[in-house]
């Protein structure tokens, strides 16, 4: 038997270069393009970790120079307050200031409590500066507060303290 004949109908495509297609077409690789492509690869992957060294020691090298210039100044200011101390007028209002010396001759008012009376006597409790510690545990009275309120068998009007005016019925049991 005859395979019946399929018509071939000829497709022609539009070879129309594109200004992608042709940058494409244009690249050439040689064996000198290769090879130095493969030495750009090499020194990126050999130099990268010897580039962030270096940026972190730069980076160390700005803290410690910081730190360095912080401390020249603390000693600065340690210089000046040493000048200072050598200085007797200053020891004498030092000493006036803090140790509450006078010279021999002149008398001295020490004022204690300055206060008016009236924010002296702001209340009668007492103030302590010493911590007080309660003797009861909150969380116990909680949980029998709680289990108390539960379990009891009184009406509102017991567990509130006023009585009613008609006295409650006591159940019994079984009748």
């Amino acid at each position: 038997m005859a395979k019946p004949r399929t018509r071939r109908v000829p497709v022609t495509l539009a070879n129309r270069p594109t200004a992608t297609g042709r940058w494409l077409r244009g690249i050439h690789f040689s064996g000198f393009s290769l090879v130095m492509m493969g030495l750009l690869v090499m020194a990126v992957v050999i130099l990268a970790p010897t580039l962030r060294a270096l940026v972190e020691q730069r980076q160390q090298i700005a803290d410690q120079q910081q730190a360095v210039d912080r401390l020249s100044a603390q000693v600065t200011d340690l210089k000046e307050q040493r000048a200072r101390w050598n200085d007797p007028s200053y020891i004498r209002s030092q000493a006036r200031d803090r140790l509450n010396y006078v010279m021999p001759g002149e008398v001295s008012y020490l004022v204690i409590d300055d206060r008016p009376p009236a924010s002296t006597a702001a209340g009668d409790t007492p103030i302590s500066s010493k911590l007080q510690k309660t003797d009861t545990d909150w969380v116990q009275s909680l949980f029998g507060s709680f289990m108390g309120a539960g379990l009891t068998t009184a009406t509102p009007d017991q567990l509130s303290g006023t009585t009613p005016t008609t006295p409650a019925p006591t159940p019994t049991p079984g009748g």
